[in-house]
């Protein structure tokens, strides 16, 4: 089955091969390149191997990933949510990303509050963190929203500069 969460407006599925037009919009948005990083995908070919070699992969080696965001009422997709064990990271790290045109709606804040929910009570999983880049205020108060604090400023696996929030269930 697909779909993993739902909320009031939201459903939170596994991504698909079929996604790849989606992801591709996704993917190339000017705030996923600027605070995220170019991932290559230019094609939906290209887009096709990173989802199964990213995401999907993700699905059955940890059984969790990035999930779609899709509105019920519309049934479209307009961004993800979830969570990803990085290998540079000790920790699972929780993520989101948006199209533009849904952004500031309350749409990432009820996926991510979602998402740790799930995290927490199905996946048993007690430390989560969110790793961001430092002028990515828009996510940062997300992070900080959903409960998360400052714990530290890291290096990514490309060597940039992020900073590292946390949260704990006790």
């Amino acid at each position: 089955m697909n779909q993993i969460i739902e909320t009031k407006r939201l459903f939170l599925q596994k991504l698909t091969t079929e996604d790849a037009p989606f992801m591709l919009e996704l993917l190339n948005t000017p705030d996923w390149l600027r605070f995220i990083g170019d991932r290559g995908v230019r094609t939906v070919e290209q887009v096709e191997q990173y989802l199964l070699n990213g995401y999907m992969k993700s699905y059955q080696t940890h059984g969790f990933g990035f999930y779609k965001v899709v509105v019920k009422d519309s049934n479209e997709p307009i961004g993800i949510c979830g969570i990803i064990k990085r290998d540079y990271l000790e920790d699972v790290d929780i993520g989101f990303a948006f199209l533009p045109q849904f952004v500031g709606k309350g749409y990432g804040f009820e996926a991510a509050s979602a998402t740790l929910e799930y995290t927490f009570n199905v996946l048993k999983i007690k430390r989560l963190i969110a790793i961001v880049d430092s002028e990515n205020v828009v996510s940062i108060a997300l992070i900080e929203k959903i409960g998360l604090t400052f714990e530290k400023m890291i290096q990514s696996d490309s060597g940039k500069e992020l900073r590292s929030y946390k949260v704990e269930k006790l």
